[in-house]
């Protein structure tokens, strides 16, 4: 599973993607999970783990862009 580090060095079109794949996936495990017997149930804990931090990055990225949007060069705070 990829670390935050290296997902905040993707750009947002391959966070979306991985997004998608890991919750597809996600869906599969909890499928298998139901009908018969995971070879490793902590797979299901890794993806949850991973959408989770794909989420938090994706996340700091749109409060990032607000605060710039926030605070318009040139202007100081007195």
């Amino acid at each position: 599973m990829a670390k935050a580090s290296e997902l905040r060095e993707m750009s947002d079109e391959q966070l979306a993607v991985t997004l998608k794949e890991t919750t597809e996936s996600l869906f599969r495990l909890r499928l298998q999970a139901q009908t018969e017997r995971l070879d490793a149930p902590s797979e299901l804990h890794k993806h949850r783990q991973l959408i989770a931090r794909i989420k938090t990055v994706q996340h700091e990225r749109v409060r990032a862009a607000d605060q710039r949007e926030e605070k318009p060069e040139g202007h100081e705070e007195m």
